[in-house]
């Protein structure tokens, strides 16, 4: 039976109305490659230090960037970014406007290639995801980071793999890490929660799953998870907010942490292009990104 919304573990923010013109600039931005380069011209990394390439597997997309500030006393909180594209597109380069802002906020952040659809179907990329984290978890401390404050965090697709991490402690252990490092799991307009598959293309990725139930996060759920904050555009109409409702009440029934925010008037890309300074009006994101990563986690809430 359908829960009455008043019930519902989650708290309304409202932050300033954008215009809507802007709003359909910035979801142009990520739609076509050259606006996101001039978006991400506007990012300076001045003050940051940027180590590109590092590999983390034997794939040519096995490769990380991290950005850290260049002259914070550490060990800083670790922050990987798991950017989306339907598991089917997506590179790190484009996420300087996401990293480069959070670093300047006092976290190392690491932003990972994985491979992509029709190079891999599930569950490839989620592999790929569990060998960057632990990978990230042991190579933190050469970077002034802190291991014992490790999150993950990802939009979109990205906010499934990083969900998947926490419900599911088989692939952060398969990859020689383990899910109990994690301090806490941030998701993005994520899809937990999106049987039947209604897409081809979607369809397609998920094939080769013997059980589609259990390509599902809420399906996994065993209430052993990281403390959980899902941010969501209440406008977003490409991955329904009802996805992070009903991750967070299966956590919460399963006796786990989750916090849901929702964003009234923020779409799908919208949520992702608040961590830029340019479109910081949308929604304050890096900000509710940055409290969850700096408080006692055990303590958090999004008031």
């Amino acid at each position: 039976m359908r829960q009455p919304e008043d019930a519902l573990p989650y708290r309304i923010h409202l932050p300033m109305t954008p215009f809507r013109a802007s709003l359909r600039l910035a979801a142009g931005l990520l739609a076509r490659h050259p606006r996101i380069e001039a978006l991400n011209a506007t990012i300076a990394t001045t003050g940051l230090t940027v180590l590109r390439d590092l590999r983390y597997g034997p794939d040519p997309r096995h490769l990380f960037d991290v950005y850290r500030p260049a002259a914070a006393a550490g060990p800083l909180p670790v922050v990987v970014f798991l950017y989306g594209g339907a598991w089917q597109s997506g590179r790190r380069q484009d996420y300087a406007f996401v990293a480069a802002p959070l670093a300047r906020r006092g976290m190392i952040v690491v932003v990972p290639d994985y491979r992509l659809f029709p190079q891999v179907r599930f569950p490839g990329f989620l592999e790929d995801a569990a060998l960057a984290v632990a990978a990230v978890q042991r190579a933190a401390p050469g970077w002034g980071g802190d291991a014992t404050r490790l999150f993950v965090a990802g939009h979109s697709a990205g906010a499934w793999l990083a969900a998947m991490l926490a419900v599911a402690p088989r692939w952060l252990a398969e990859a020689g890490g383990d899910r109990a490092a994690l301090s806490g799991v941030v998701g993005l307009a994520g899809p937990y929660d999106f049987l039947p598959i209604q897409d081809e293309d979607i369809r397609a990725v998920f094939s080769s799953a013997p059980d589609l139930r259990l390509t599902q996060p809420v399906h996994h759920v065993d209430g052993r998870n990281p403390p959980l904050l899902l941010l969501h555009g209440a406008a977003d109409r490409v991955c329904y907010p009802r996805n992070s409702l009903a991750l967070a009440t299966r956590v919460r029934a399963a006796g786990g942490r989750a916090e849901v925010r929702l964003y009234p008037g923020v779409g799908h890309i919208g949520i992702v292009l608040g961590f830029a300074p340019l479109f910081g009006f949308i929604s304050p994101v890096a900000s509710d990104l940055r409290r969850f990563v700096q408080s006692p986690v055990a303590s958090f809430t999004c008031d």
